[in-house]
């Protein structure tokens, strides 16, 4: 499995830099769309390029082919290139990203639950319509 991972997260297990492995799980997920990359292909299942341009629109093509290359390297995402004309290629979770979609899932449930009672702070307070 060592073949699928990112040269700098590799080097930092080699040379013991990480301090406890809660920031490889960290090196893994940041950036700022992987996390809703890897849940809407967690979810819903494999989705094509233009697909994930759609859902993102403010996200540009170099950052997503960037995000879904480290998440690549990384095996979490897999990409499957069909042989057609034109050329089809669709990103799907692998099996190792499969076992880091409740982390991805408990992600959104505490943000789910955290902008509600944040808007109700808000409400009580009068600090406007939210």
């Amino acid at each position: 499995m060592t073949d699928t991972l990112r040269e700098e997260i590799r080097e930092k297990i080699v040379n013991g830099d990480y301090n406890c492995e809660k920031e490889l799980t960290l090196s893994v997920l940041s950036g700022k769309w992987k996390v809703v990359i890897l849940w809407h292909l967690g979810v819903e299942g494999a989705h094509r390029f233009s697909d994930l341009q759609r859902l993102f629109p403010k996200l540009s093509h170099k950052v997503l082919t960037n995000q879904l290359r480290e998440l690549m390297e990384d095996g979490i995402v897999h990409r499957e290139v069909y042989p057609e004309v034109p050329p089809k290629v669709e990103y799907s979770m692998t099996e190792l990203g499969m076992t880091i979609l409740p982390i991805v899932e408990m992600m959104y449930d505490w943000g789910k639950k955290r902008v509600q009672s944040i808007r109700e702070e808000m409400q009580r307070s009068g600090e406007g319509d939210v």
